[in-house]
């Protein structure tokens, strides 16, 4: 018995020994692929780690580049918030350009999109809103989606208008601004003779939204889309 293990311990030696020498061989004839194909594991890693440090970097730059800008947009001060004072504030033009791909360069956007709305600068501003990625947030988005329904309507696209209004109101989804923007959509729709959507509208506002000071005053709105 004890020949018959001894035996099948050898066996196994030999087999993990043989199995040890083929890994060899492989390695040995594929150690260049081998190795490149670790550099470029390295590279890769590597150069993740490297751009998150940068963009972290490069964030923390731009945010406190865009506080002078969003000081100048406070006092309603637009063109200087877009292009800076020519000293120590960036303008958000520059810093779109500058901080390209951070979530402030995004927010930059929207900024002057409202800026150049304000100035009545409705093409540039619908270009810019456009450009704005909206995020997951109830404040910012909404306003700037909200702005861009607005400029529509300015610029002939009234329907486009409404229906961008309305987006912006779900994406707010609070009684602080979503009433106020079904509210614009609704006026929207009844200009262009379709006061069966603005109906809805108005009614959603009572509804959902009926602890909004809108809400009070709703009903002479559902009362004139009626008729």
């Amino acid at each position: 018995m004890a020949k018959n293990k001894n035996k099948k311990v050898s066996d196994k030696a030999i087999g993990l020994d043989v199995q040890l020498s083929k890994s060899e061989a492989f390695i040995e004839k594929n150690w260049k692929v081998i190795v490149a194909a670790l550099a470029a594991v390295i590279v890769v890693v590597a150069g993740i780690f490297i751009y998150r440090n940068h963009m972290e970097s490069k964030t923390n730059e731009a945010n406190q580049a865009i506080a002078k800008s969003q000081a100048a947009f406070g006092m309603e001060q637009y063109e200087q918030a877009l292009n800076g004072d020519g000293v120590t504030e960036m303008g958000f033009l520059k810093i779109i350009d500058e901080y390209s791909g951070t979530k402030t360069a995004n927010l930059a956007r929207a900024y002057a999109g409202i800026c150049y709305a304000n100035l009545d600068r409705t093409e540039e501003a619908i270009k810019m809103l456009e450009d704005f990625d909206p995020q997951d947030d109830q404040i910012i988005s909404p306003s700037a989606i909200a702005a861009l329904g607005n400029c529509y309507a300015k610029n002939g696209e009234t329907e486009k208008g409404a229906e961008t209004l309305v987006k912006a109101a779900k994406r707010a989804d609070n009684d602080a601004v979503s009433p106020i923007f079904l509210l614009q959509a609704g006026q929207l729709y009844e200009s262009i003779d379709k006061a069966d959507k603005a109906l809805n509208l108005y009614k959603e506002i009572k509804e959902k939204y009926f602890r909004s000071s809108l809400a009070s005053d709703i009903d002479k709105y559902i009362e004139r889309a009626t008729k």
